[in-house]
């Protein structure tokens, strides 16, 4: 069995991060496309600066 990088790994867990957020607001009645799975998410922090600014 051949090895797989951390990279690799990370980048499969994000895809699949992603495309359960998309299946997740799916399932709560929003309508989604399936371009929403393929969107970057943004990090907790990100959110934080973004809504504090908006405060």
């Amino acid at each position: 069995m051949k090895d797989i990088s951390l990279e690799t790994k990370k980048a499969v867990w994000e895809k699949n991060r992603r495309s359960n957020y998309a299946a997740s607001l799916r399932l709560e009645g929003f309508d989604v496309s399936p371009d929403h799975a393929e969107r970057k998410l943004l990090s907790r922090e990100e959110l934080l600066r973004q809504y504090s600014k908006q405060a």
